[in-house]
């Protein structure tokens, strides 16, 4: 693959050479990519020109951006290894994904439990490059497994993860920080709704998203979106509690991603942020 900062003129001519025929289409360098971004936020090398301008130029409104980006890594630790110490679980569906970085779900999940099973879903054609080179398991035991699929599509994506996932036991369900680029906020809920409803009893959905709580993050949206990628939406706290009925929130509870579950409670609330997150059980 060529270095993220070599990109052409022409927006196929960066193509990885691994990246399957029937994905290409979707490979462009010239229009920023949300997972390119947010790769970029956090300090990542998988990024080309287009998304570190609009990176740049969206931190320059909210610098709090590239902040949440980087906490958005500990909270998705802490969350796994909750899920994977207390709560037992050994199935873990992370849709949505972004690309690989360091502690990644499985790694997270199987350093705690070596037989857990991963299944990634997402269908950034950056992600499926390294998914395939990246995203293996790290002990025999597990198992982990990568589906270019879109959340649009929740019954395409379980019927696939079971080839992989034990669906007699519970599984854990993850949308980090990826429902605000679904546009309807209905259509939002009824993926939730209908991904959790494929999935056992005693299932836990963990989910975060970004608020509207931020003036400056409400302007640096609109920038974002103006740059022609993939609009995000921010949405309110009531809206993200909404994502969660019908299930059973764990304590904390809905909160900043900074103040759930920290690892250092002693010292007091961290900082807070304007993405909200929470894990709940199914009944």
């Amino acid at each position: 693959m060529p270095p993220a900062d070599s990109s052409s003129g022409d927006p196929t001519a960066d193509i990885p050479p691994q990246l399957p025929q029937y994905a290409q289409e979707r490979f462009r360098t010239d229009i920023p990519s949300p997972a390119r971004t947010w790769n970029y936020w956090m300090g990542g090398k998988d990024n080309y020109a287009a998304d570190r301008i609009v990176g740049d130029s969206t931190a320059a409104i909210n610098p709090e951006v590239i902040t949440l980006a980087r906490e958005s890594r500990p909270f998705l630790i802490r969350v796994v290894t909750y899920l994977a110490a207390e709560e037992r679980i050994r199935n873990f569906l992370d849709i949505g994904a972004g690309l690989p970085t360091e502690s990644n779900t499985h790694e997270i999940a199987q350093r705690v439990a070596p037989d857990a099973r991963v299944v990634y879903a997402d269908n950034d054609p950056m992600v499926l490059v390294h998914a395939r080179a990246l995203m293996r398991g790290t002990t025999p035991e597990g198992v982990t497994d990568y589906l270019d699929a879109d959340y649009h599509e929740p019954r395409q994506i379980l019927e696939q993860a079971a080839n992989v996932l034990n669906f007699s036991q519970p599984i854990a369900v993850m949308f980090m920080g990826v429902l605000g680029f679904c546009q309807e906020y209905e259509t939002a809920k009824k993926i939730v709704a209908d991904t959790m409803a494929g999935v056992p009893s005693g299932s836990l959905l963990a989910l975060w998203d970004c608020t509207d709580t931020s003036e400056a993050a409400k302007r640096s949206t609109q920038q974002y979106a103006d740059s022609g990628t993939v609009p995000y939406v921010l949405r309110s706290v009531e809206q993200l509690d909404g994502f969660f009925d019908g299930l059973e929130k764990v304590d904390p509870g809905l909160v900043s991603i900074t103040q759930w579950r920290p690892d250092n409670p002693e010292a007091g609330l961290p900082a807070h942020v304007n993405g909200y997150g929470a894990v709940a059980r199914k009944p």
